[in-house]
């Protein structure tokens, strides 16, 4: 294997290391039944295994029945949950990849309906409950609504918090007692974390709400307390929004302060994402991270600039998230010294073997080596039998 390939490199974080810097983004698949995991959760998440991605992270997967997004969403509010998902686990951790999971809870984006149906991703309603999904009480920091034509979600009060938090610590022992090795908090897209932070979602007037400080006073303790709950040899990553893209919402600048104090209470990596506290971003940034005054175009690494901002400003690992599509821009990323970490998602729905592909296109696995070897020496011979052809 080439060692000037970044991209191969395998990079030890605490006690876990990870065989490359590949990492599959949570991808949500709408398909539980109940929070339970079902055979499309095995089907799905093996095949990235088989494409021997570094790191495979579940989708986001909600700590209490109403984190949920939709009524079909992964949830680990039971053990039974988690039993569930420990033949996927067990089966990513014996293709020599780590598995993770990303903890979530959806705050007052929850209630909706799954994307690929009419209507998908608007709230809930009582046409929804005839056909047996009916509608639950969104909370939030506010009593807020995401936007015009969504309801009014219930203001969390200091007990919901409390409860809130332990709900998240008891999914984490959940996860570990599965084999889960790195844990993910999801603090973006404007969910419930997410939320917290965005001064255009909180708007209390306690200890949790107000300047900086206390909008950030939650989120730091539920990642404190997740913290405290994981050994210290597994990594905890953190995703945020690193900006909200919206005039007097959460800024570049907030991010930074924000990941110091994650980096001080012992988060290991930032996943870097923008957006969502009201839909996309309506901007995109230049190459320092200042935003630009255009619409947001979903442009190729258009979210790297903040990986490389945080990284460098925070004194934290970070990983770059966002229409990262081919191989030498992967690797031009970690080369720069803009991440540490690439995270794919649709294009590794595309293609599930997306890093043997990239092995083989940078030149560091010619020979199928890196292949399961139930795989390796069909292609192999597939390879030969094309140069024979040519």
């Amino acid at each position: 294997m080439s060692e000037s390939v970044k991209l191969f490199e395998s990079l030890t974080i605490r006690g876990c290391t990870l065989p490359n810097r590949i990492v599959v983004s949570p991808l949500c698949q709408y398909s539980a039944v109940d929070g339970f995991a079902q055979p499309w959760h095995f089907a799905h998440l093996s095949a990235f295994a088989r494409g021997k991605a570094g790191l495979v992270f579940t989708e986001a997967t909600a700590v209490e029945e109403r984190g949920r997004i939709t009524a079909r969403c992964l949830g680990i509010w039971s053990d039974a949950q988690a039993e569930a998902l420990r033949p996927t686990v067990e089966f990513i951790a014996s293709m020599g990849c780590v598995p993770g999971m990303q903890l979530a809870h959806a705050g007052r984006k929850a209630s909706t309906r799954v994307p690929f149906v009419e209507k998908g991703g608007s709230p809930l309603t009582a046409e929804d409950a005839a056909r047996g999904e009916k509608p639950w009480q969104a909370v939030a920091p506010s009593a807020l609504p995401v936007s015009d034509g969504w309801p009014l979600p219930r203001e969390l009060d200091t007990n919901d918090l409390a409860e809130i938090k332990a709900a998240f610590v008891a999914s984490t022992r959940r996860a570990l007692a599965i084999g889960i090795k790195v844990i993910e908090l999801h603090m973006a897209h404007g969910y419930l974390l997410h939320s917290f932070l965005s001064p255009l979602a909180n708007q209390r007037v306690d200890e949790y709400g107000g300047d900086i400080d206390g909008r950030m006073r939650f989120p730091l303790e539920v990642a404190q307390a997740v913290r405290a709950a994981m050994p210290d040899e597994a990594p905890l990553f953190v995703r945020i929004s690193a900006i909200d893209g919206r005039e007097g919402g959460w800024t570049l600048e907030d991010s930074v302060v924000l990941c110091a104090h994650m980096a001080r209470i012992g988060v290991d990596v930032v996943d870097c994402s923008s957006g969502g506290i009201g839909g996309a971003p309506r901007f995109r940034c230049d190459d320092s991270g200042k935003p630009l005054s255009t619409d947001s175009a979903r442009l190729p690494g258009f979210q790297v600039p903040f990986a490389q901002r945080l990284r460098e400003q925070a004194d934290i690992k970070s990983m770059a998230v966002g229409v990262i599509i081919d191989p030498q821009q992967a690797e031009e990323i970690l080369q720069s010294g803009a991440a540490d970490l690439v995270a794919l998602g649709r294009e590794l729905m595309y293609d599930p073997f997306w890093p043997l592909h990239a092995a083989a296109a940078l030149g560091v696995d010619p020979e199928f080596k890196l292949w399961p070897e139930q795989y390796a020496w069909a292609v192999d011979r597939r390879a030969q039998i094309k140069r024979m052809n040519q």
